[in-house]
């Protein structure tokens, strides 16, 4: 009998705040206080404060001085572009490790959050498409280069609130998704690299 994995406390307060922040819920420049953050969780301050931090370093919320705590501005046009062209890096770093290197586990994982994204974009669900998007690229540049790589990619990917309105269908984005991962399989750089390009921006 297969055993669920109960998520850490912590992992859930920061997985519904990052939900939260990403739909909107939770707006540029509000406030998050710890005190009111574990009275709503039921937890101590401690768990609070290390789940603030979490999000911090993912570039999510902003602390400074004085000010405390608060939900970061999205990137402006320009540091938009900057954060394009610093995620495509790594994860064209990820594809030439992982160029006809991934087995048939790795690829039917893969299919398997292709399945999750395409369910997601179709109940319009967009917070847990967008989750299942950066699962697919984090499972690639984990694959390639470990927890090493993904914490450089990680705050990249987050800070740049990824835009599903260019998405004109759930299968448009699996597709261009399935496109990398079949071409990684193969063996082909040049076109990997061009499925990237098209599905990073």
């Amino acid at each position: 009998m297969k055993t669920q994995t109960v998520m850490p406390i912590r992992a859930q307060i920061a997985d519904i705040l990052r939900s939260d922040i990403i739909r909107g819920e939770l707006k540029t420049g509000t406030r998050l206080r710890e005190e009111g953050l574990a009275k709503q969780f039921g937890v101590s301050r401690g768990p609070i404060r290390d789940v603030l931090l979490q999000l911090s370093k993912e570039g999510l919320l902003v602390s400074k001085p004085n000010c405390g705590v608060t939900v970061a501005e999205a990137p402006s046009d320009e540091m938009q572009g900057l954060l394009v062209e610093l995620r495509r890096t790594i994860e064209y770093h990820a594809a030439s490790l992982l160029i006809g290197n991934i087995g048939e586990d790795d690829v039917s994982a893969l299919e398997g959050i292709l399945v999750e994204l395409e369910s997601a974009l179709s109940a319009g669900d967009f917070t847990a498409a967008t989750k299942i998007d950066i699962g697919f690229h984090r499972y690639l540049v984990n694959l390639a280069g470990g927890q090493d790589l993904v914490n450089l990619w990680d705050p990249i990917v987050l800070r740049m609130r990824m835009n599903y309105k260019r998405i004109t269908s759930p299968k448009q984005s699996v597709a261009e998704h399935d496109v990398i991962m079949q071409h990684l399989k193969s063996g082909d750089a040049d076109k990997a690299l061009e499925a990237l390009k098209e599905n990073i921006r």
